[in-house]
């Protein structure tokens, strides 16, 4: 089942798509091959619902982290093998009347570029299921999680086929003659063993995926959510931080059917947007199976999430802030109305209108969605009386702020959430720092 998402959440918490490779995606890609990175590019892209998938996931890379295996794959056969593979061009087909002394001439002047193209890709075929076969003389005697041991039988059934016959005498590969090339370049790309070749490529991709994502999990000391499956919804996060953020300050959270709405204040510069994205990544990747950067979580699985943290103007449809806005909540609304257990997070709700308007529409919402209580709600504001309001409403708002402290003029940031509601009023004062008014007198 599919953890439901959308672009402007996977745009929000950058987990895919990034400029530069600073999005989460490029963080957890440690992968050898350019197959490994396109499927972690898809795990990313459709995160998980199902328990089963999660532990599936889980579980495999906890095995690949406890055996310690490593990459033993000749990397670039992979793109050399699926461009050959990718060629069935049948004028690129190679017969046994074709060795005559016209082609030995050709390749003698290196005039037969053609052929020795398909030499090269059988070549690699070939050292690429060499390197499958060592791969899984090493696993041995070395246990396999029950996943992974379907992976490994479904292998084998492959490997031990008539047409991969050829594979128990396969100990060194050297350049086949032309007869013996052209055999092989008949087996490989002209009968039913090219998509086994294809499946047994797919599967050592999930094995590149699943080391470097036990990689990841080591370099960083990262934690395996756990999943709880109480009827009542929770998540409980300890020690979460942003993994992209240096020197990340960590932060835990415990949220209930009880307190299933944060309400989150702070001064400017505080680290409310970093602390809800922060937040989501962490479910995110939770959803997805992989290791987390937190000292442990718990959770129950949800059905989705949605993110409005980076709202942009819709200009080509006429949309103001505002206005994209409100289209943003009564997309959020729509979804609630048919699923319970999804997430929703909005950086400073109606920030697009006045400061009466936003207060109304603020505390309207936000009692709205507090009655979803299978849902949780994190959502910021600097409409710091719109709390007040709320308190009377509702019993099941969690109430943290994160602080500021005053070193005389200059503001100084805990990056660590505190129960209740800010009382922070630094604007004028970091205006003043910067020195905006006495630049304009002059």
């Amino acid at each position: 089942m599919v953890f439901k998402i959308d672009k402007q959440t996977i745009g929000d918490l950058k987990m895919v798509g990034g400029y530069k490779g600073d999005d989460v995606f490029s963080f957890y890609n440690r992968t050898k091959t350019r197959g490994g990175a396109n499927l972690m590019r898809d795990m990313f892209l459709y995160p998980r619902s199902s328990e089963d998938e999660i532990m599936n996931r889980v579980n495999m890379i906890k095995f690949f982290k406890e055996k310690e295996l490593t990459f033993s794959f000749k990397k670039e056969a992979f793109d050399v093998v699926e461009d050959y593979l990718k060629n069935i061009d049948e004028r690129t087909r190679l017969s046994a009347h074709q060795d005559n002394l016209q082609r030995k001439f050709n390749s003698a002047i290196g005039a037969d570029s053609g052929y020795q193209q398909l030499q090269k890709g059988v070549v690699n075929t070939l050292q690429f299921i060499l390197d499958l076969k060592s791969f899984l003389n090493s696993l041995d005697g070395n246990g396999s999680t029950a996943e992974f041991g379907k992976t490994i039988g479904t292998i084998n059934e492959i490997l031990n086929k008539r047409n991969f016959s050829f594979v128990t005498e396969l100990q060194k590969i050297s350049k086949p003659n032309y007869t013996k090339t052209a055999e092989f370049d008949q087996l490989f790309r002209f009968t039913e063993s090219k998509e086994d070749i294809l499946k047994l490529l797919y599967y050592v991709y999930e094995i590149d995926v699943y080391l470097a994502l036990a990689e990841i999990s080591m370099l960083h000391n990262f934690s395996f959510a756990e999943i709880v499956n109480d009827e009542a919804n929770l998540i409980e996060m300890k020690g979460v931080y942003h993994p992209l953020v240096p020197n990340a300050i960590s932060n835990n959270i415990k949220i209930t059917e009880d307190n299933n709405m944060v309400f989150l204040t702070g001064a400017n510069m505080a680290g409310k947007s970093t602390f809800m994205k922060t937040f989501s990544i962490a479910i995110y990747l939770c959803h997805m199976g992989f290791p987390v950067p937190a000292e442990k979580i718990r959770f129950s699985i949800q059905n989705g999430m949605f993110t409005t943290i980076n709202l942009a103007d819709n200009l080509n449809m006429g949309f103001s802030h505002f206005y994209a806005e409100v289209a943003r909540v009564k997309k959020v609304a729509e979804s609630l109305r048919n699923n319970d257990r999804m997430i929703v997070v909005f950086d400073e709700l109606f920030r697009g209108t006045n400061v009466k308007d936003a207060y109304d529409a603020t505390v309207a919402v936000m009692d709205a969605f507090a009655s979803k209580r299978k849902c949780t709600f994190v959502i910021s504001t600097h409409i710091i009386e719109a709390g007040e309001a709320l308190k009377k409403l509702r019993d099941n708002i969690m109430f943290v702020y994160l602080p500021t402290l005053m070193n005389g003029k200059v503001p100084k940031y805990t990056y660590q959430i505190t129960e209740g509601i800010t009382e922070d009023r630094h604007g004028m004062v970091i205006i003043n720092n910067e020195k905006i008014l006495d630049i304009l007198k002059k």
